[in-house]
């Protein structure tokens, strides 16, 4: 083969290469961005403001989480654990209008605990457990940081720092409640199923709240009602009327 030929080929091999890589930093710079935007929305807002608006540095951030979450399958709940998962959660919300920082506390402690059932590193790895959630449920993941940080606040009289407000905490769980619902909606196939009728506990609680001594119905008194219905066929819970228009203790 002449010296000539040779050249050629180192030539066209050179060129081949160069097209390749020109090619994967095009992918990468037109679609591998905004593939990672249209994935993880707000949080890929937030990596870019936590690395100081360097969008490299938090796309290999978003890409490592990919990499290391992007694999895992959620587990499905049996209807009867998430029945019970609703109705703690309606008592998180209930509890709130009493005790605001204890409600914060218990729906950290629960929503970890059903992210773990669901098949995502257990609640003993936060930092981990969120990472897993942010590329699953990359829109909803922030109301859990949130909560876990106002339940971790120092407290009134610690001397670590100023406390979170019950305002603060309202919003918190609120947001929350998003990922909670993400985490317990039925999966393709319960929907028929959990539909067909309220949970007892449900019912029990709908009794007790609308039927006096004599069986008769009684109104319940706007002023103390609370919307805790629990929509089974969508794995939603509602807020409690105090918890939904802020008429809590200490606000």
């Amino acid at each position: 083969m002449s010296t000539g030929v040779i050249i050629l080929l180192i030539v066209v091999a050179v060129a081949l290469v160069a097209a390749v890589v020109a090619r994967s930093v095009v992918a990468r710079g037109a679609g591998g961005g905004r593939g990672l935007k249209r994935r993880f929305g707000p949080e890929y807002d937030r990596a870019v403001a936590r690395h100081d608006g360097d969008t490299k540095a938090a796309e290999h951030e978003l890409e490592e989480r990919v990499k290391r979450h992007g694999s895992l399958r959620e587990q499905p709940l049996e209807s009867s654990a998430r029945e019970r998962y609703l109705v703690r959660w309606t008592a998180v919300q209930e509890q709130f209008v009493d005790s605001p920082r204890d409600a914060v506390v218990e729906a950290d402690r629960l929503i970890a605990e059903v992210a773990g059932a669901r098949g995502f590193p257990d609640g003993a790895r936060h930092d981990e457990q969120l990472d897993a959630l942010s590329v699953h449920h990359a829109h909803h993941v922030h109301g859990y940081r949130r909560v876990h940080r106002a339940a971790h606040a120092p407290t009134n009289g610690s001397g670590a720092g100023p406390a979170a407000g019950t305002e603060e905490l309202r919003e918190a769980l609120v947001e929350a409640r998003a990922l909670f619902q993400d985490l317990t909606a039925p999966d393709r196939g319960d929907g028929k199923a959990l539909s067909r009728g309220k949970s007892a506990p449900q019912e029990k609680t709908e009794k007790a709240a609308k039927t006096g001594k004599a069986g008769k119905a009684e109104e319940v008194p706007a002023a103390t009602r609370t919307d805790t219905d629990t929509d089974s066929s969508r794995g939603r819970t509602h807020a409690p009327w105090a918890l939904n228009r802020r008429h809590v203790k200490g606000s």
